[in-house]
């Protein structure tokens, strides 16, 4: 190839970071459908604190970043990046209309010698058979002739500092061995953790989609053997902490489960396990399971209310926490809303403090309100869902009336103080 230009389209928790990365090596547009964002960023500021104000500007002032869109200023690249999300439906099932969209729109640009990288999650052959038709639809170029592409999966952990994107190995792939070593050099040239050269794209879409539900299925383990060890009276959290001083355990913690890829990465695998005519057991079991944790905390609260003697009818709860992880203003696929949706059954009066969570979005996407000041009012039942490091600082039982119950879903609090936790 020539001196590469590249564009990242999806400007989100994975692109940006991304963008930026490639921005210190190459020149970089950051492509984005919402006009709002790219505006946002260009002005200096990332919403979802994923990259500092800092690292922004520089990118901007001192290497030409821009982030746009506009798609004529896109025309240019020959190097392109999908970092869109890749959601499920109300019943569970992958949803790739954004992928169609973003490839309708490299299809657009796109030109001869051009190679398109996807790294949105997806199950095995989405790339070659849902997204590169689409390209060359448009486009009216044929693959792996007039153009070229490659799968390199997102890795990605929104919130954390210490784990950016140049500190997490790449594992990229290309429709050629000849395309795989030049997708390879590119993330290379930025990735200080180094990078893995898969066989091919189908290999790589694998791999990804393997690692979360791994995770998955083992967060679902500990989440049963929690429900089994409250029935018996036995704390779980104690009984992994005296497990965990044998060498090879795996150290998992009950939980919601959460956000854009351990929530949602096992469904696109069972989808194409089906295609196959496999019916993945355990998958399934797992997402069931982990699905399952939200309504499962609102009843246990519930439950330890009613052994207090405390008139659940017309009660006022606190939550605290909305965002599907802590520290981190995503509330992509939050667990917590379950808890929400559950305890309205009850006809009760719940409030929820997330210093992180934008209100506007909580009510968006959940018709749920939220709010990011302390509360002052005395609640019957306080559920830390969250584990915010502010939440630390917070005298959580002073919330509480004198006879009230704490639960904590995520082992976070002084356990002398709760009643009970996963």
């Amino acid at each position: 190839m020539n001196e590469i230009k590249i564009c990242v389209i999806g400007l989100g928790y994975v692109g940006l970071p991304l963008a930026r990365l490639f921005s210190t090596k190459y020149k970089t547009v950051g492509f984005d459908m919402n006009v709002k964002r790219c505006e946002a960023l260009m002005a200096g500021h990332d919403a979802t604190l994923e990259v500092s104000d800092e690292l922004l500007q520089d990118a901007i002032n001192n290497h030409g970043f821009i982030c746009t869109a506009d798609i004529e200023e896109i025309r240019d690249c020959n190097f392109y990046v999908v970092a869109v999300p890749t959601p499920v439906d109300e019943h569970n099932n992958p949803d790739l209309t954004p992928l169609y969209g973003a490839s309708t729109t490299v299809g657009k640009v796109i030109n001869k010698g051009d190679i398109v990288v996807y790294e949105s999650t997806v199950y095995p052959g989405v790339t070659e058979d849902e997204c590169l038709p689409v390209v060359e639809k448009v486009s009216g170029l044929k693959f792996n002739v007039d153009f070229f592409a490659g799968y390199s999966p997102e890795r990605i952990n929104p919130g954390d500092k210490l784990h950016t994107v140049e500190k997490i190995k790449k594992v990229t792939s290309g429709s050629t061995p000849e395309i795989g070593k030049i997708v390879n050099d590119v993330y290379a040239s930025v990735i200080t953790a180094g990078t893995h050269l898969a066989p091919t794209m189908k290999v790589a879409e694998a791999a990804k989609v393997i690692e979360n539900s791994q995770r998955d299925i083992n967060i679902a383990f500990v989440n049963e053997l929690s429900k089994i060890f409250t029935k018996m009276g036995i704390d779980t959290n104690d009984v992994l902490e005296a497990a965990s001083t044998k060498w090879n355990f795996l150290p998992f913690k009950p939980g919601l489960v959460g956000g854009h890829c351990i929530g949602v990465d096992p469904y696109y695998l069972a989808q194409c396990a089906m295609t196959y005519g496999y019916n993945p057991e355990i998958i399934l079991a797992g997402r069931r399971m982990n699905d399952s944790m939200g309504a499962y905390v609102a009843d246990q609260t519930i439950k330890l209310m009613l052994k207090k003697g405390i008139q659940v009818l017309n009660s006022n709860i606190l939550i605290l926490g909305f965002t599907f992880k802590e520290n981190c203003p995503d509330c992509r696929n939050t667990k917590v809303a379950d808890i929400v949706k559950a305890l309205n059954e009850y006809d009760l009066n719940i409030d929820i403090y997330d210093p992180w969570a934008s209100p506007a979005i909580a009510k968006h996407e959940y018709n749920i309100d939220i709010t990011n000041e302390i509360p002052t009012n005395k609640y019957d039942a306080i559920i830390l869902a969250v584990s915010h490091k502010e939440f630390a600082e917070l005298d959580v039982k002073s919330f509480g009336k004198e006879n009230h119950v704490i639960f904590d879903v995520k082992g976070f609090l002084n356990k002398e103080i709760v009643d009970g936790r996963l």
